[in-house]
């Protein structure tokens, strides 16, 4: 039972626990349906550092080479820059071996197709068929292609991510700058990277042959060793990543930790300053956004949680800046999907530019505080409980799009059922932390009766 609860497959890849649910068999036919799915051609192949990297990347390339693909083995890198190498690449898709900021006992398979981007929910669907269905084609032993490596995805990527900002401009401010990889997919990546706009570079966490030391999820509870680091450095700004580099926190001048959100909010208004336009964040995203977006006379449009929804939206509108709160920046003219490293030259830019401190460019954007909480809810109940809460709070204004969000004019609540486990999610948005808590209290009082606080 315990390897059925640990193994979640679902639009975003395949995830599980190594030597439990993630087994060398699962990820050899998974791969083998990917390469079905892409043809018999490119497909790169990256990881993050976990341990269990080499053993799930062989398992990988025998699935692809079974059905008659050609892997590319591009070794340990950004999520990002490999989404960005597939099509610099004219790849017919990619695999990266990572569990995102998962715990490292966990590893996953992230599917990408040729245009870099998550495979939307209707392709995924189809990958998992044709596993379930096992029915693929196999090729003989004189189809069987060799396996290539790729050492330029970390070049290209940077210069990608690089030609969209002043580059000298940053250069000149000379920055001071905090770094915490967590041992993870950017730990050489991002010093470089940092290094080559000019930067004073301190360093923490950036061995990827280490263990990760601490949970890489880029929360304030998990970087607390930055924080200090930045304080007693004198450091302008700390970056902090998870294991596979889509996501960015921020830690300002104080050694204080700004919180997920505020990166994509400083990163929305950098952009808007000078090309204001449409910007695409997903339902359970801050309304920082919406202040942002109304400086500049300019719409926010939000999508069901999941990046590929944001990424899809923003094709579709036009728009050049948007993406989730967990501090995932997504700017399509770069990379259509989460980039930190997006995110970090935004964030030095506007630095640059503006000439303060980046705890006044924060002070900017006014303050909230976003409390999330789940509870047990089996997946017969997760319709039952939406419903008594929309019952509840029929008056107000509410949003469908993804679960149940209430809306009043400076806060929120949403409960939505998740697609991986069998929990309902409440979330609030307030002024502040008492105000936003008493949201998912009361919440949870309705629903007293259909869900078990988890």
């Amino acid at each position: 039972m315990r390897k059925q609860l640990s193994l979640k497959i679902g639009i975003s890849g395949v995830r599980g626990i190594v030597g439990e649910s993630l087994t060398p068999q699962l990820v050899t036919s998974f791969a083998g349906a990917f390469g079905a799915y892409c043809g018999a051609g490119p497909v790169l192949v990256g990881t993050d550092s976990r341990p269990s990297r080499e053993m799930v990347k062989q398992a990988v390339i025998a699935g692809l080479l079974g059905t008659g693909c050609a892997p590319i083995d591009v070794g340990i890198v950004p999520v990002p820059a490999l989404q960005c190498h597939i099509r610099a690449a004219k790849a017919f898709g990619g695999i990266c071996v990572t569990a995102s900021h998962n715990p490292i006992q966990w590893n996953a398979l992230k599917f990408f197709g040729a245009d870099g981007i998550i495979l939307r929910p209707a392709h995924a669907t189809e990958l998992v068929d044709l596993y379930h269905q096992g029915v693929y084609t196999r090729v003989a032993s004189d189809r069987i292609r060799k396996v290539a490596s790729d050492t330029s995805t970390l070049k290209r990527h940077h210069e990608a991510v690089c030609a969209m900002v002043d580059v000298e401009r940053i250069r000149q401010r000379r920055f001071k700058i905090a770094v915490d990889c967590c041992n993870g997919a950017a730990s050489k990546a991002t010093p470089a990277f940092l290094r080559g706009l000019g930067c004073e570079v301190i360093e923490l966490y950036t061995d990827p042959d280490l263990p990760f030391p601490h949970n890489p999820e880029p929360v304030p509870e998990n970087i607390g060793d930055l924080c200090r680091l930045a304080r007693e450095t004198g450091a302008d700004l700390g970056f902090v990543q998870d294991a596979d580099a889509d996501r960015l926190a921020l830690v300002n001048e104080e050694g204080e930790p700004m919180g997920e959100e505020a990166t994509l909010a400083l990163a929305v208004r950098h952009v808007l300053n000078s090309r204001p336009g449409p910007v695409v964040v997903n339902v359970s995203t801050s309304m920082m956004i919406d202040n942002v977006a109304a400086e500049f006379g300019c719409p926010v449009i939000r999508t069901r949680v999941g990046e590929v929804n944001v990424v899809e939206e923003m094709l579709a509108c036009g728009a050049s800046i948007g993406g989730e709160g967990n501090g995932g920046v997504i700017m399509p003219a770069v990379n259509p999907c989460r980039d930190s490293f997006v995110g970090m030259a935004l964030i030095l830019e506007s630095l640059a530019s503006e000439k303060m401190p980046i705890s006044q460019l924060r002070a900017r954007i006014p303050a909230y505080t976003i409390i999330k909480e789940k509870a047990d809810c089996p997946a017969r109940a997760i319709a039952p409980a939406l419903a008594r809460l929309q019952e509840a709070y029929a008056r107000e204004t509410i949003d469908l799009t993804d679960g149940l969000k209430i809306l009043w004019p400076d806060r929120w609540l949403q409960a939505r059922g998740s697609n991986t486990e069998p929990i309902i999610r409440i979330t609030a948005e307030a002024p502040s932390e008492p105000e936003a808590r008493a949201l998912v209290q009361e919440a949870f009082g309705h629903l007293e009766g259909i869900v078990g606080k988890g």
